[in-house]
């Protein structure tokens, strides 16, 4: 019985070679999975913010002034007795809307959602414009607080106002 004997010769150059490629095509195999899996709703992604607001207001016009990059841009918002009517970006220069591409439709987003809710509650921005939304945020909501009645105007108050008491007569 002969047995042929084989002899493989394998250079050590090229194992190394194969196995670079073999892990770099696992691993490239691995990262389009992970690309084109549809992810899940993250709740990250959206953020809330919650802030309780009267919606009692003295009827007016309002303004908050904002300084951005050494321009003012005012936010105006326009209440009546019991609604948000508008809210209004005023003096928006193009310069400021080239340096901050985000603040017009942040804005746009914010006005939109606090006239329909009518109030801050549960307002939702993107994490996109966090911060721009929350500096917008802000504003608006020190405008509706420039906006809304006193304590003591719109609560039912039963007390009876005392006048201040002054002193009056002549020394001796």
């Amino acid at each position: 019985m002969s047995s042929k004997t084989k002899i493989v010769v394998l250079h050590v150059k090229e194992l190394i070679y194969t196995g670079i490629f073999a892990v770099l095509g696992i691993l490239f195999i691995v990262l389009l999975i992970i690309m084109f899996i549809p992810e899940k709703e993250d709740d990250s992604a959206v953020s809330t913010m919650t802030q309780t607001t009267v919606n009692n207001y003295v009827p007016g016009v309002y303004t908050t002034s904002l300084i951005l990059n050494d321009n003012i841009v005012e936010i105006e918002v326009t209440v009546d007795e019991n609604n948000i009517n508008s809210i209004r970006l005023v003096n928006l220069d193009e310069a400021v809307t080239t340096m901050y591409p985000l603040i017009q439709p942040s804005f746009e987003d914010l006005a939109g959602q606090i006239i329909e809710n009518q109030s801050l509650d549960n307002i939702t921005y993107s994490d996109e414009s966090k911060y721009t939304s929350m500096v917008l945020l802000n504003a608006i909501s020190s405008s509706l607080d420039k906006a809304a009645k006193p304590a003591s105007e719109s609560g039912t108050d039963t007390e009876a106002e005392t006048e201040p008491q002054t002193k009056s007569g002549s020394e001796q």
